[in-house]
């Protein structure tokens, strides 16, 4: 009986001393996930992400942050399976944006641009997504939809470099010469740096027959890169020529720098990365949004720790004193 009584003391003890160890939660990995894709690990977050939905099945966000990691890794079309699981559970704008930049990305543009009317719908402020559009719309030959989707890109985004630049090429395509001088001006005051913009400019004052301004033009852009053939080609057409200049080929709107969504994490809102992407009317990107998490996190569960010395030691100087006193009652 004493033994049992001195048994039953110690697991007390145990207990009292042993820290509870709260388990991470689906929250808790989606967190992390926000954290890692914050920081450009998408392969990591993407870990994390699948540990939540591991646990929740039907966490949106889980899947809509998967999605948009997924597009960044250029895995397009997993990031579409990921951004329809989400759209299944539920409506999420953050999923319906990643799943129109994966069609884009696929080729089916015009899915895409259905993709994007449905997230227009409920959000009307995400310039990244209008130049998106815009790219899908200039590549099924819809110009006048396109040039409505970068007017909506450049008036959200003053300062957006490649809205002003496609909108720019989209003019031309259109034959609208000094509307796409203005729009290349207007990327040239963004920043003098960018070679591509320079020659686009001197194509629109070469269409406009102004060649002198078209050469300054075609030397900036040279200067700027030396290797840039396009420009080189253009400055030898119009050498010594007053000659109307004829465009060569269609221009084409280049892929703009790929914004991923942001997410609304527990305790801070973490913005999640860019895509950059290269010259010749880029490939639209996904818009910026922020949405919020409504799915229920799976409890906590609660493990325990190992037990160390320092327990070991408490516990056997409480079960001396515990039989001290004991023998001193008895006696």
């Amino acid at each position: 009986m004493q033994l049992r009584l001195t048994a039953v003391i110690l697991l007390l003890v145990l207990f009292i001393l042993i820290p509870a160890i709260p388990a991470e939660d689906a929250q808790d990995w989606y967190t992390k996930g926000v954290n890692a894709a914050t920081v450009g690990n998408y392969k990591l977050a993407i870990t994390y992400y699948d540990n939540a939905l591991a646990l929740d099945t039907q966490f949106t966000s889980a899947y809509a942050a998967k999605a948009v990691a997924l597009n960044a890794l250029g895995q397009y079309t997993d990031a579409l399976t990921a951004a329809q699981q989400a759209l299944a559970i539920k409506s999420d704008t953050t999923a319906t944006n990643a799943r129109a930049f994966a069609l884009l990305k696929l080729g089916r543009y015009q899915e895409s641009i259905d993709a994007y009317n449905q997230l227009f719908a409920v959000q009307t402020n995400q310039a990244d997504a209008y130049c998106n559009q815009g790219y899908a719309y200039f590549q099924v030959n819809q110009s006048d939809s396109a040039l409505a989707d970068y007017n909506q890109c450049t008036t959200l985004s003053p300062y957006n470099l490649d809205g002003w630049n496609q909108k720019g090429l989209v003019l031309m395509r259109l034959g609208r010469y000094t509307d796409a001088l203005d729009a290349f001006n207007h990327a040239t005051q963004i920043t003098t740096k960018n070679a591509e913009v320079w020659n686009n400019k001197g194509m629109a004052l070469a269409a406009l027959q102004r060649y002198s301004e078209a050469q300054d033009c075609y030397n900036i852009a040279l200067s700027i890169n030396p290797l840039y053939t396009q420009a080189e080609q253009n400055k030898e057409a119009i050498a010594n020529r007053g000659q109307v200049y004829l465009l060569t080929g269609t221009p084409t709107p280049m892929e703009i720098p790929v914004r991923f969504g942001s997410y609304t994490a527990p305790t801070t809102t973490t913005p999640v990365v860019i895509q950059t992407s290269a010259v010749q009317i880029p490939t639209p990107t996904s818009a910026v949004v922020t949405t919020s998490i409504t799915s229920t996190p799976v409890p906590k569960k609660t493990t325990y720790a190992p037990l160390s010395p320092l327990d070991a030691v408490s516990a056997l100087v409480i079960l001396g004193i515990v039989g001290f006193a004991r023998n001193r009652i008895r006696k």
